[in-house]
């Protein structure tokens, strides 16, 4: 245990070097996730981007900035705690965030290539 903890009654160590949010900045995480979750279903539902490979990319877009959001606001990772080993969480998640929306994109594309039917399947249907 390390020298700024201190133990409970219960014998549960406490560590004050953390960091916990506080109602301003649950809210403000709060706000933006609201946010960066209604542009890119407006965006869907509206239809003002016609390009669907472009809209596809701005949601994914969206959705890593959404997720840095989740990190900073309700995670509390930062680069000044814990020597920087939060920093190196953060670096470890945005690759765990490229390899997931990636592989998420290519999974996709390649469900919808090669189950979607066919011109001809589909003349074919009754």
């Amino acid at each position: 245990m390390s020298l700024d903890a201190h133990i409970d009654d219960a014998g549960h160590a406490h560590h004050d070097d953390h960091a916990h949010g506080t109602l301003q900045s649950y809210l403000i995480g709060f706000g933006l996730s609201v946010i960066l979750t209604a542009i890119p279903f407006w965006l869907v539902m509206s239809g003002v981007i016609a390009n669907k490979t472009v809209t596809a990319l701005t949601i994914m877009a969206f959705a890593g900035v959404q997720i840095v959001v989740h990190i900073i606001y309700f995670l509390h990772v930062d680069f000044r705690s814990e020597r920087g080993w939060t920093a190196m969480a953060l670096i470890f998640t945005v690759i765990i965030l490229f390899i997931t929306l990636s592989g998420s994109l290519w999974v996709m594309y390649h469900l919808d290539t090669n189950m979607a039917p066919t011109p001809a399947v589909m003349r074919d249907m009754p």
